[in-house]
């Protein structure tokens, strides 16, 4: 394999070293792992897992706001066009 997941990951994490505050990240992805990869790194900003402990104070800071809460898929006509759109989904978060 080619590491296409690992390529990932290392994208969506300079990406935030890389956008301004207001910049946005768009991402297409074809298959389920890459789509819950990017969707759990705009939501949380990291890779990290998150502590879920119900007593805990600390949350921490936003990184991104989601601009498509959910994503956006190829509609009828597209579809008809292009049957291997079936599986694209891209999903938009801005850096705060």
């Amino acid at each position: 394999m080619n590491d296409e997941l690992g390529a990932l990951k290392d994208l969506l994490t300079q990406s935030t070293a890389v956008l301004k505050p207001g910049g946005r990240l768009s991402v297409i992805t074809f298959h389920s792992l890459e789509d819950r990869l990017v969707k759990n790194f705009m939501k949380n900003g990291s890779f990290e897992t998150v502590d879920e402990n119900p007593y805990s104070f600390e949350t921490p800071p936003k990184v991104f706001r989601l601009i498509t809460k959910k994503p956006v898929t190829a509609g009828d006509a597209e579809l008809k066009d292009n049957p291997r759109s079936r599986s694209a989904k891209l999903r938009v978060a801005e850096k705060i």
